[in-house]
């Protein structure tokens, strides 16, 4: 009786967390199927009358649209889509790409001062991105990227690879060591060793340091509105952001709506992946 209660008070825990967690969706989604005028004399909790007038919107054609008596100009948010695929697909294969090499040479051949080097990793991952965003500016203007893809590809990575060596490193060091001297002994050299066998046997954690990515990056703002200006430039999380909220505020919220669904069906699909990668470096001594 003791363990079908307990059982049961777990159950409503996890019941009440997912319900709390699930809220903003289902309110966020309420909101982009009402109308203007819904919106106003509506219920904050439901839809009466849904529509997906907002959704349309977004990828209209045209040059502007008439908002009550002013002229609302159109968002280019197919581009900004495609803005965010590019940067984020780029700056996901640059951090697992730094991160696998990182890793393997930390875990693997184990420099002198390696352990050290893995509390560094860890020490600059925990430092807020946020008192960088001066030095960071200065050093793209000095490189000639300014309002460029390239910039967040190079500055997105830094916010990860720290997290991801971390995890990496860890499965790494501690995979058998005659793994890798069978194939050795058969003739192959470590990179081919590395390439064949090291790296497909990491393939749940590189998962979890994708996902992690991923998410780490998927929604940010700041940077994005800092180093992308020009509107045919931005990803969708600036690009909703500067837009006249007051006007669009609806057309914001489907936006935001569209923008997070291929960031959480990624977590969904790789979150098998995911949990197995990061129990794997757990568990290996991270």
């Amino acid at each position: 009786m003791k363990g079908r209660g307990r059982r049961w008070r777990h159950g409503l825990l996890l019941t009440a967390a997912a319900l709390y967690s699930l809220f903003p969706i289902y309110f966020i989604t309420v909101q982009s199927l009402k109308t203007a005028e819904e919106d106003v004399f509506g219920s904050p909790l439901y839809v009466a009358d849904p529509t997906f007038e907002n959704y349309t919107e977004l990828f209209a054609g045209g040059e502007a649209r008439v908002r009550g008596y002013v002229i609302v100009p159109r968002v280019p948010f197919l581009l900004w889509m495609l803005n965010s695929v590019t940067v984020f697909g780029a700056a996901i294969v640059v951090t697992l790409v730094a991160s696998v090499l990182a890793a393997y040479a930390l875990g693997r051949l184990q420099p002198p001062g390696w352990r050290g080097w893995r509390r560094v990793l860890f020490a600059t991952y925990v430092i807020p991105h946020t008192i960088l965003f001066i030095p960071l500016y200065q050093v793209i203007i000095a490189l000639g990227l300014d309002d460029n893809h390239l910039a967040l590809v190079l500055i997105y990575p830094t916010m990860a690879i720290p997290f991801c060596v971390w995890i990496l490193s860890a499965f790494y060091r501690n995979l058998p060591r005659e793994i890798e001297d069978s194939a050795l002994v058969e003739g192959a050299t470590p990179w081919t060793a590395f390439v064949r066998i090291m790296f497909p046997m990491s393939r749940n954690v590189l998962v979890a340091a994708g996902v992690f990515t991923l998410g780490t990056i998927g929604n940010d703002f700041m940077l994005a509105s800092i180093f992308l200006v020009d509107p045919a430039n931005q990803t969708v999380a600036a690009g909703l952001g500067v837009m006249d909220v007051s006007l669009e505020e609806l057309l914001a919220v489907a936006g935001v709506n569209l923008a997070a669904i291929p960031v959480a069906l990624a977590c969904a699909v790789f979150a098998r992946g995911y949990v197995r990668g990061l129990t794997a470096a757990m568990l290996e001594g991270a």
